[in-house]
């Protein structure tokens, strides 16, 4: 695709200043409300509810940095490779600043509660966290007062790399799981994707997803090994259910695939045997401990962020992966879901939060009927009625996955009569 169509803008807005059209587009997300709000949303763990704890925030700063970085490398080692399928840092970046922007109060918990209640509701199918970020992108966030045109505006490059799903809603197979743009966006879906074939990502885009399960099998590991949850002699001793759960996880929990994991698992382990007296002895913060957590740290993020390689000009994909190192990636991600996803009071908590989401999107959905906005409606959520083309659900979504995570306990303490709060403290700010 010419460079001139990757740069190119659906609303086309004028701006005088030294930056290029896609340092600009990453400008817009990093300051945009919409990032902001992320610091007070879960990655795991509820945000607030400890300092050690990354938020989602922390986590996409940290994609960003990885995902820029290893674009960087791969602009030096493999510069025709790059040249030839369009790679920029500042779009890699800015789709990884962008890709959890649409992540609703309580993450995936919270994605999941308001799938199970719109998906049935309004003209535009289910909940999906990436297919609001890209309706945040490109209609909800607000940035200018003299822009006539809704969202960021941002680059047809960078749209389309934020499209870690290249399709659009549907009531049936695939796309019914995951998906990227709802109806609603179809316009700016169909801008984003021209030139590409269906289902086929961006180079931004496939780098931009690497990245996230770079960050989150990494820094959760680290998170958790700062609070003892994860009983990493146990897991030593008999990694067999980790492997097991890993296989079944990548779709292939066959002999075949167990072993290879095994493997991958045995030479894992001989490489981390270096930090045994990090990880089988209690943390207790001490300057040696911390040392050692941050050299693991960046021996893991050192060694993916070199695992993908440009494929050649004529080659269907643009990228490889190198699979062990995707192997990996898959064991660390699937220890924390083994010992902290799954643990009962992760989960008896995640139960309490989809109570107040379930309550809160029923009292909004009552009132919001017809077009109305509730006359209690925080003053910050109120432009959202004009952009939710009569589609009460998705109003109702739009407004839910606007707030913070103690904004909505507040906001749902407040209608629910569980406190009365004060008048003089506004609930939103």
């Amino acid at each position: 695709m010419a460079n001139l169509k990757r740069e190119d803008r659906r609303h086309k807005q004028k701006s005088n200043d030294q930056r290029t059209p896609f340092e600009k587009d990453r400008d817009r997300i990093l300051y945009s409300s919409a990032f902001q709000r992320l610091a007070g949303i879960t990655q795991i763990v509820r945000a607030g509810e400890a300092d050690v704890f990354h938020t989602r925030q922390q986590h996409s700063i940290k994609v960003a940095q990885i995902g820029r970085r290893l674009a960087q490398h791969l602009k030096k080692t493999q510069a025709d490779e790059a040249r030839h399928w369009g790679l920029d840092e500042e779009v890699v970046e800015a789709a990884c600043l962008a890709h959890d922007l649409g992540h609703p109060p309580f993450g995936h918990v919270g994605e999941k509660v308001l799938h199970d209640l719109v998906q049935d509701h309004g003209q535009s199918g289910g909940f999906e966290g990436n297919a609001q970020s890209f309706r945040i992108l490109t209609k909800l966030a607000v940035r200018l007062p003299d822009d006539t045109e809704p969202g960021l505006d941002l680059t047809r490059a960078t749209l389309n790399a934020t499209l870690k799903y290249p399709w659009m809603w549907q009531k049936t197979g695939k796309a019914s799981r995951k998906w990227s743009a709802y109806k609603s966006e179809k316009e700016d879906f169909d801008f984003a994707r021209e030139g590409f074939a269906d289902n086929e990502r961006s180079l931004e885009a496939d780098l931009m997803d690497w990245c996230d399960d770079v960050a989150y099998s990494v820094h959760d590991l680290e998170d958790f090994q700062r609070c003892n949850a994860i009983p990493w002699a146990n897991i030593f001793e008999d990694p067999s259910d980790v492997i097991a759960h890993a296989a079944q996880a990548q779709g292939a929990a066959n002999e075949k695939n167990r072993k290879r994991l095994t493997k991958v698992w045995e030479e894992l382990a001989i490489g981390m045997s270096k930090f045994e007296t990090l990880l089988l002895s209690r943390y207790d913060g001490s300057r040696e401990q911390r040392e050692q957590l941050r050299r693991m740290t960046s021996d893991f993020i050192g060694k993916f962020i070199v695992a993908p390689k440009l494929n050649k000009p004529d080659s269907a994909k643009n990228i490889t992966i190198d699979p062990r190192s995707r192997d990996e990636v898959d064991l660390l991600k699937q220890i924390t879901r083994d010992y902290i996803i799954s643990s009962p009071t992760l989960m008896a908590q995640q139960r309490g939060q989809r109570e107040v989401l379930t309550k809160l999107y029923e009292i909004l959905k009552a009132e919001a009927k017809s077009g109305k906005t509730p006359n209690w409606l925080p003053v910050r959520l109120q432009y959202l009625r004009d952009l939710s083309e009569e589609d009460d659900a998705r109003f109702v979504c739009d407004c839910i996955s606007s707030l913070t995570e103690s904004e909505t306990v507040r906001l749902h303490a407040r209608l629910t009569g569980t406190t009365a709060g004060s008048v003089l403290d506004p609930i939103v700010r």
